[in-house]
C-alpha cells in the first residue's frame, strides 16, 4: 500500500527514464520534497497494461533543482556484473543520464515548469 507521499510521474514512451515528483502534506496542503528520477527500460505496453524494468541506479533532486545525488551505484555496478544489465542497456543508461543530466542544466522537459509544480 502506497503511503505518506502523492506521487507525479512522468514517463515519455521511449526514454530509459521516468521523472518522478514526490509530494508531503504540509499546512497548505501538500509541497513537492523532492524529484526522483528512476532509470528503468522504456515502456511496453501489454495486454495487461505496461511493464518496463528498473535498472536500479537514480537520481535524487532538490525541489528547485539546485542539488542532485546519485542513488544506489553500487548495486547498479552489482547488476552489471552479474551481467543482468547488458553493455548495451549501460550505452542507453549513460546516454539516458547525460539527457537528463542536460535537462536539469538547461531547465528543459518537465524541468522546465519545475516552480510551478513546486507549487
Amino acid at each position: 500500500m502506497w503511503e505518506e507521499t502523492d506521487l507525479l510521474l512522468w514517463k515519455p514512451p521511449a526514454a530509459w527514464f521516468s521523472i518522478n515528483a514526490f509530494y508531503v502534506p504540509d499546512v497548505n496542503g501538500r509541497r513537492l520534497r523532492n524529484w526522483y528520477v528512476n532509470f528503468e527500460h522504456p515502456t511496453r505496453r501489454t495486454t495487461a497494461g505496461f511493464d518496463t524494468f528498473d535498472l536500479t541506479v537514480d537520481l535524487v533532486v532538490t525541489p528547485d533543482l539546485t542539488r542532485w545525488e546519485w542513488k544506489d551505484e553500487d548495486e547498479y555496478a552489482h547488476v552489471r556484473r552479474l551481467g543482468i544489465v547488458s553493455d548495451t542497456e549501460h550505452q542507453a543508461v549513460d546516454a539516458a543520464r547525460a539527457q537528463v543530466l542536460a535537462m536539469l542544466a538547461e531547465r528543459s522537459g518537465v524541468f522546465a515548469h519545475a516552480e510551478r509544480w513546486a507549487a
